[in-house]
């Protein structure tokens, strides 16, 4: 090999040592690099190293110089502090539409973007966290399938199933085909879902990606746009509790004080909190009523009520008879 080819890996061998194997407390003197391009029968002497480092500070590398015992280097920042990395190694912990076996790949590469001292902080954090994950492998793809499509103005199909009690799949519409115009990815309660146009029912429909499979754009462009630009995307998910149909109407409902926060939480801060009486308050809010709707109610006990409309509250109020009936 040339000098000038084996100089110029030298400098790539010694920036991939000192990324993947420094730290603040892992320092690594000159006879540490020097045996590490030993490694891959790179000649070197103390002085091209010494060169090399400056020509690495010189590029942008923040190499720290330490006496504390021996003279060492280390990496000292990088793109992605510690913390940063802990907090996408739980977000990807914590995301059901990541099957596991993705979750410890994404976990591998995010330790790729420290030291390997540190990437161990990250991995042991696998072992910690015991989360439900999807069964579905291919939803990591379908987000990409589905950020492509719409990208390219581009409608898609795709079949779409529910789970039966035994884990099989049960395919909506007899096992046809969707044909959908994408138009946003949303994130709601851990799950990924696509906000698009349904081609048959002529209307704005949510689907969750974990239960699409075989997605594929068409050549057709979208339809729907005029539809999709009505959409306030900021209050959407609040309007939908759980991603569940239901019409949305402005339903009024009374709580005790105490619960500001859970309603804020739920609704936003653009709502008005009107005091009623001493110990409550009324508020007025979009709400998509549905199953889940009530469901999220109800864990307020008597804490909670609908004041009108009056076909929500009568709603709610056969929501509990028929579970009721349950415990007869």
């Amino acid at each position: 090999m040339g000098k000038s080819a084996d100089s110029k890996l030298r400098l790539l061998y010694l920036l991939r040592y000192l990324l993947r194997q420094t730290d603040e407390a892992h320092p690594a003197g000159i006879a540490d690099m020097l045996a590490e391009l030993e490694r891959y029968d790179i000649t070197a002497n103390r002085k091209t190293v010494y060169d090399d480092l400056e020509a690495l500070r010189l590029f942008g590398l923040d190499i720290v110089t330490t006496k504390s015992h021996a003279t060492g280097y280390y990496v000292a920042s990088r793109d992605f502090e510690l913390p940063e990395l802990k907090l996408l190694v739980d977000s990807v912990q914590s995301s059901k539409f990541i099957t596991q076996k993705k979750t410890l790949s994404l976990i591998r590469k995010i330790e790729g973007l420290t030291s390997v001292h540190e990437g161990q902080l990250l991995q042991r954090q696998v072992y910690v966290h015991n989360r439900v994950k999807t069964m579905n492998e291919s939803v990591y793809y379908n987000v990409d399938e589905i950020s492509g499509a719409i990208s390219r103005d581009r409608g898609i199909r795709f079949r779409y199933f529910d789970y039966a009690p035994d884990g099989s799949r049960l395919y909506r519409h007899d096992g046809a085909f969707y044909q959908v115009s994408p138009f946003a990815l949303m994130w709601d309660n851990e799950n990924y879902y696509l906000l698009g146009w349904d081609e048959e029912s002529e209307e704005l429909r949510h689907y969750r990606v974990d239960k699409m499979e075989r997605i594929a754009a068409r050549s057709e462009p979208r339809r729907g746009r005029d539809d999709f630009a009505k959409v306030d995307m900021a209050s959407y998910s609040q309007q939908v509790f759980g991603m569940f149909g239901g019409a949305v109407q402005a339903v009024r409902m009374r709580f005790a004080r105490h619960l500001a926060g859970a309603v804020i939480d739920r609704f936003g801060h653009g709502l008005i909190l009107a005091p009623d009486g001493e110990a409550h308050f009324t508020v007025t809010a979009p709400v998509a009523v549905s199953p889940q709707f009530y469901a999220w109610l109800l864990g307020f006990g008597s804490e909670a009520e609908i004041l009108g409309p009056a076909a929500v509250r009568e709603g709610l109020k056969r929501h509990l008879a028929e579970a009721a009936k349950l415990y007869e």
